[in-house]
């Protein structure tokens, strides 16, 4: 082999290595190597064959020489002590070749950086030491849109250009490199690379530089499901929202992967699972073929509930009442959300969790019977509850409640309450049992002793009441709600004979009535609507029930509506119209009259403050009432002013009139709380007249309406 063929043979293998070594592409492309250029032999081909030792005589077939005999024919021959013996003389000891002087130099460190020594000095080791100043410089995220996120999470711009030392700008720039690389990655540019590196400047500054290069960008090419058949057929390609020639963005695909996994128990499929999603790239095409393994699971239908836990609150029985879904019917894992929150609603649990179990038997059309199985563990039944509040006219009034959830089961409450205020005291009890053999059906019924004593009345009052209802509460707020029952009431109060001398005297009043109520909810929150309207109307025939009985009908609709002009900027307005028809004025017990003016009114005025009035300018009551309020909320935060203009007017007639409106006006704060707004509102009458307040303030939870 000649000196030149061995050096191409070098080449060739080293080729060889190169082309065999596998690329950083799932899908390889061959690399062809660049074409040889002319080089210049090392050794000659003649002089390569003239240092080849010959071989004796002509006989190929003779014995080569000793390596010996051919190493000695190599060296020249010397003589010691010239010669006299014979024997060779003793070479000179061996001298070490002289050194290059760059290949004696250490070698340089891997950033080729030199950094001043960041050492305290030897007095004082505790001394703190220089910061390190860098600049940071990133290039290259062109049109990608990515740069302002890459600045966003980027550890160098973090860091402010300060430093301890030059290793953590360099540990810095390295988690910024792989951060560019990951950013390019999930928005599709597999082909990225970032370069981090450092320079210095001649005043000993760093500057820190990530070079960044996109690539091209891949797409969703072929989409492969492999999945058993669904009913209906094409169930999860259908709820794969993913589409060929689609950008491959990592949140776009994991979205719609989780997509699959909600929609496939809401079809049916309780133990349905996703796959590891397999993406084959083709750097020829920049596209990506797409195949995701799901096992949907065998198809379900609802059985029954079963439940387990310590300490329960209560039985499966009363679950089967909770429940909305019916036996047989397909499964849903959205019923079975429903039935989670409305077990939560009860208040009876400290933890709750409902899962589906498979239970192997047939059910209907070629599906399996699933059962629910609920684990609980039953928390404190017991609660303490108050709430406070100050209006003018009306004075404080705080109330509070002690409540048994869970006294008489399945969710038999005992509720004790006590109201203390200035011009307002009284005790309740009520018993209420909620699911009342119906989903969202509540009994109650309970007795109340209340002593009210305002500028148009001073009233002790009895009652007794039983009553069903369907109510909207913080977990579940209700479309359509409505109450129902019936109400006795006994009390005895102050009455003005006449309101030209204010001749008064106490009567007593034994009054039955059926209150019905009826309401339907478009708004989008219970306590801080910002969009949707409300309507209300209540109404309740009643009479005296001492001697002949004498009915009448007292009756009331309310509506509200909220229009978000911007996120911060919401208008509310209401209107209440009301009346009692039937029966004179003075006929009626005072507290059962028709009043306005308060913090649930028309604010600016007294509670009860508007209508008519007798010589002592205490207000009287009326047959009825009509109201409006506009409000402007602007919130910024967990804070919130608000701007209103309220309007009303009381009347003796049995219609309202719309003449004699009364204005007020005023601003109040808001403070947002998770569980609703404080509230503190402060208003002044327009065209105050004698005796009314120059100015009312309202403070309590939750909007004014």
């Amino acid at each position: 082999m000649t000196g030149r063929q061995a050096h191409h043979v070098g080449r060739m293998l080293c080729l060889f290595l190169l082309t065999a070594s596998p690329l950083p592409l799932m899908a390889q492309t061959a690399i062809s190597p660049p074409p040889a250029e002319a080089e210049e032999p090392i050794l000659p081909d003649d002089q390569f064959e003239a240092r080849l030792p010959g071989v004796e005589g002509s006989d190929p077939d003779a014995p080569l020489p000793s390596i010996d005999s051919w190493i000695d024919q190599q060296m020249p021959e010397q003589a010691v002590d010239g010669g006299s013996n014979g024997e060779p003389a003793e070479l000179p000891p061996a001298v070490e070749p002289a050194q290059e002087q760059e290949l004696a130099q250490p070698l340089p460190p891997l950033d080729s950086v030199t950094v001043p020594a960041n050492a305290g000095p030897d007095a004082d080791p505790d001394a703190k030491l220089p910061q390190v100043r860098y600049a940071t410089s990133i290039e290259g995220f062109g049109k990608t849109g990515l740069e302002d996120e890459f600045r966003a999470e980027s550890v160098l711009l973090d860091g402010d250009g300060k430093a301890d030392t030059a290793a953590m700008v360099q540990q810095r720039a390295q988690e910024d490199e792989k951060l560019a690389v990951r950013l390019f990655y999930s928005q599709g540019y597999y082909d990225a690379t970032a370069l981090a590196s450092l320079d210095q400047a001649g005043d000993g500054t760093l500057k820190a530089i990530i070079s960044v290069t996109p690539g091209k960008r891949y797409k969703i090419g072929a989409i492969v499901i492999n999945a058993g058949p669904t009913v209906p057929p094409g169930l999860v390609r259908d709820s794969l929202p993913l589409k060929t020639g689609d950008y491959i963005v990592a949140a776009n695909v994991e979205s719609a992967e989780a997509n699959v996994g909600l929609k496939l128990p809401e079809q049916g499929y309780p133990f349905a699972q996703v796959g590891q999603r397999d993406i084959l790239l083709d750097p020829a095409t920049t596209a990506g073929d797409y195949t995701l393994p799901v096992d949907v699971g065998p198809r379900g239908a609802f059985r029954k509930i079963t439940t387990s836990g310590e300490k329960q609150a209560f039985g499966a029985d009363h679950m089967e009442v909770i429940k909305r879904y019916k036996p047989g019917a397909i499964y849903d894992s959205r019923q079975v959300d429903d039935l989670r929150k409305a077990l939560v609603a009860t208040g009876l649990f400290s933890s709750v969790a409902v899962d589906p179990v498979r239970t192997g038997e047939p059910g209907p059309d070629g599906t399996e019977y699933i059962d629910l199985h609920v684990e609980q563990q039953a928390g404190p039944p017991r609660t303490l509850a108050g709430e406070a509040g100050y209006g003018t006219g009306q004075g404080f009034r705080a109330e509070g409640t002690w409540t048994h959830r869970n006294l008489f089961p399945p969710e038999g409450a005992l509720i004790l309450g006590v109201i203390a205020g200035t011009q307002e005291q009284g005790a309740s009890a009520t018993f209420r049992r909620s699911n009342a053999g119906k989903r969202d059906k509540t009994f109650q019924t309970g007795i109340t002793l209340n002593h009210q004593n305002y500028d148009a009345y001073e009233a002790f009052t009895a009652g007794l009441n039983v009553g069903w209802s369907r109510q909207s509460t913080p977990i579940f707020q209700k479309r359509w709600t409505y109450s129902y029952g019936a109400e006795i009431l006994l009390t005895n109060e102050q009455v003005v004979v006449d309101p030209a001398t204010a001749d008064k005297t106490r009567r007593t009043y034994f009054i039955g009535g059926l209150p019905l109520q009826i309401g339907y909810d478009r708004s989008n929150d219970l306590l801080n609507p910002t969009k949707g309207f409300r309507a209300n109307l209540r109404a309740e025939p009643e009479g005296s029930l001492q001697g002949s009985f004498s009915p009448y009908i007292r009756a009331t609709f309310d509506l509200s509506g909220y229009y978000p002009v911007s996120d911060s900027l919401v208008i509310a307005a209401r209107t209440r119209l009301g009346t009692i028809s039937g029966v004179d004025r003075d006929d009626i017990a005072p507290s059962r009259r028709v009043y306005a003016g308060g913090g649930g009114s028309v604010r600016g005025f007294g509670y009860q403050e508007l209508g008519p009035k007798d010589v002592n300018n205490d207000p009287i009551g009326g047959r009825s009432v009509n109201e409006f309020a506009v409000e402007g909320r602007y919130r910024f935060g967990n804070y919130g002013v608000v701007a209103f203009v309220d309007a009303g007017q009381v009347y003796e007639s049995s219609i309202p009139k719309f003449s004699d409106m009364r204005y007020g006006v005023g601003l109040g704060g808001r403070f947002y709380t998770n569980f609703g707004p404080f509230r503190a509102d402060i208003a002044m009458p327009i065209n105050r007249q004698p005796g009314e307040s120059k100015f009312a303030v309202y403070i309590g939870i939750g909007q004014a309406f």
